[in-house]
């Protein structure tokens, strides 16, 4: 789950809607008419996993996994959960989610699944290659997941680092009607073009229009941040929360860009976002 980070992040973070607005344009979102699921009678799979070619992605084999607490018969709330830089679907997993999800019920919360996916390097938004690893989320994947037993009337994103960031973006993509909840984990966010990875951008047009996270969005929709302050997104982090008009849940405590910080909160955002 790591993210390459890059300190020399010395400029002002916008937050703004205005250069993002024609992300949102792009792509049929799913039909809301598609999402009930058939009721079940007998348990589910505590862990279920499977593939699919991603016409997004460029025809790509697109790994996904679905993770439930045990015993579960019915539909589920679904909580999409976005990998960082170099990682995957297995690798969400491994930060303790089955584990969380548990021990969730003790606590008195809702019960939710939460679904991991492919989605490469492209922080999840389309890219000059032609490839959108968000469009696949939206067109491709929640439509898919209605028939597997999962609410998807409504859904959540979290994310981590650059997932951090996708969850944002998708949840103003998708919509405030269809979102329930954003949890952005150590959001990879820069401060400038010439801070971030090469590989991040495609080209200064391209930061200029899609480093921001459309704020006025956000302001209807339950979100979360949390960073460490040893993280390198630290201070890009500390100055979006800033800006925001409505100071999101969460917060900032010690831990660095590392699996040990999000394993450590992973189960209190899970509480945060099934309630």
């Amino acid at each position: 789950m790591t993210h390459r980070t890059n300190r020399r992040t010395v400029l002002r973070l916008g937050v703004t809607g205005a250069g993002a607005a024609g992300l949102w344009a792009l792509g049929a979102l799913p039909d809301a008419t598609r999402a009930a699921p058939a009721p079940l009678t007998s348990p589910l799979p505590t862990r279920e996993e499977g593939s699919f070619i991603s016409a997004a992605r460029g025809g790509k084999s697109t790994r996904w996994i679905i993770a439930r607490p045990p015993g579960q018969t019915g539909p589920l709330r679904t909580v999409i959960a976005l990998h960082g830089l170099d990682s995957d679907a297995a690798g969400v997993m491994s930060l303790g989610v089955e584990d969380a999800l548990a021990k969730l019920p003790a606590t008195g919360k809702p019960s939710i699944a939460v679904v991991s996916v492919d989605g490469g390097n492209n922080y999840w938004r389309p890219r000059a290659s032609g490839e959108d690893s968000g469009a696949m989320v939206l067109n491709e994947l929640i439509p898919m997941l209605a028939g597997k037993g999962l609410d998807t009337s409504q859904v959540a994103f979290m994310g981590w680092s650059m997932g951090g960031y996708g969850a944002m973006r998708l949840a103003t993509r998708l919509g405030a009607g269809r979102t329930l909840a954003i949890c952005a984990i150590s959001p990879a966010l820069y401060l400038t073009y010439w801070g971030a990875p090469h590989d991040a951008f495609d080209g200064l047009d391209d930061f200029r229009k899609n480093s921001t996270v459309n704020a006025a969005e956000l302001t209807s929709i339950p979100l979360r941040v949390d960073c460490g302050t040893g993280d390198g997104f630290y201070i890009a982090t500390r100055e979006f929360v800033n800006r925001l008009p409505r100071q999101p849940a969460g917060g900032f405590e010690p831990g660095g860009h590392d699996a040990d910080y999000w394993r450590a909160q992973l189960p209190g955002e899970l509480a945060w976002l099934a309630s």
